[in-house]
């Protein structure tokens, strides 16, 4: 799970990529300038804490997320549009967290000449599907130069000319293509194109310190954080952060609430195996089968797959083992089909 931090200049990317990831990159940077700074950060999981007291295993391993402030985007794509090494790193990512500026700071100048969230969210966007429109119109001419030349799959080569027709109009209307309505036969059609404006988007506003969240119109969904202040916290050590959190009426490390929102943005959930050599959790899907989710363990386990092994997370912590969950009919088997709920813990029977 890859997420990208983006936004336009000077709206505390990068502050927000250390608050997240408890780091220290340099929070100034050239306007646009393409830089990457990558942090991979543990999932923090009670549930998983919890099944590493039980069974005392050799190792706990933790979920992971990738977070990637990406710098250069800078409102002038309807000029230049996005260059093709920036545009490769974003095109990897499988969502987004645009950073839109919403404190004040005379001494930090706004690339715009002033601080309107509404307008930066509305470029941002527009950054995107102008760079999809451009993308689909050269595919248009590409399937019409097919068709001139023959030799291609005609049946082939309509379909894919209806549905890009009609992506193309939808762009037009300057709707993003995650509003578009894509079927699942329409997805097999769009593999390998990494649209931006189809990724999932979550807006977050930087507030400065005690600043009231402005009203903004996105079909997005958006939150707030105090940019400065959370990575100033998330510095310290967990003695004197809990004692700012406190000062500060901070509930909980942004860290921990932006990951929660990052498996929903992108749907995601997360599954457990267990033993003495290792407890670990797994991200997988929302609404993946118990197939699906072994293969995120090992490919052995899903060509193999006989049955899993399934026992939910409250069940097993209530009975206090495995052996106290099967003689409650806690612990059922399942087929390939199951499918997997979020806290699921999972033993997977397969035969190579």
């Amino acid at each position: 799970m890859k997420l990208g931090i983006i936004g336009l200049p000077q709206t505390g990317k990068t502050t927000i990529f250390n608050a997240l990831t408890r780091g220290n990159a340099p929070t100034s940077a050239s306007a646009g300038r393409i830089e990457v700074h990558t942090a991979v950060v543990d999932v923090p999981d009670p549930r998983l804490d919890r099944l590493s007291a039980m069974f005392n295993p050799k190792k706990t391993v933790y979920a992971k997320v990738t977070y990637a402030d990406i710098a250069g985007l800078d409102g002038s794509a309807g000029k230049t549009g996005i260059s093709g090494q920036l545009l490769n790193q974003l095109s990897q990512m499988d969502g987004f967290i645009h950073v839109v500026r919403a404190f004040e700071d005379e001494n930090v100048i706004h690339a715009a000449g002033s601080v309107d969230p509404q307008r930066d969210i509305e470029t941002m966007e527009g950054e995107f599907i102008l760079n999809d429109l451009i993308s689909i119109e050269r595919k248009l001419e590409r399937l019409t130069d097919e068709r001139r030349k023959g030799g291609t799959d005609k049946t082939l080569n309509e379909r894919q000319s209806a549905l890009f027709q009609r992506l193309h109009a939808h762009l037009s209307e300057e709707k993003p293509l995650r509003e578009a309505g894509i079927s699942a036969e329409e997805e097999k059609l769009l593999a390998g194109f990494g649209f931006l404006s189809r990724k999932p988007m979550l807006v977050l506003l930087n507030l400065g310190e005690g600043q009231n969240e402005p009203a903004i119109k996105t079909p997005s969904k958006a939150v707030s954080l105090q940019g400065k202040l959370e990575m100033e916290i998330a510095q310290l050590p967990a003695e004197d952060a809990a004692i700012f959190m406190e000062e500060y009426h901070i509930t909980e490390p942004s860290l921990n609430r932006m990951i929660r929102l990052s498996y929903d943005l992108l749907n995601q959930q997360s599954f457990f195996t267990v033993g003495e050599d290792e407890c670990r959790a797994w991200t997988v899907q929302r609404g993946a089968s118990a197939f699906e989710a072994a293969g995120e363990i090992h490919t052995d386990l899903q060509r193999g797959f006989i049955r899993a092994e399934v026992v939910a997370y409250e069940d097993l912590v209530a009975l206090g083992g495995m052996t106290e969950a099967r003689n409650k009919g806690k612990l059922r088997l399942e087929g390939k089909d199951y499918i997997v709920r979020d806290g699921d813990i999972m033993h997977v029977r397969f035969s190579v």
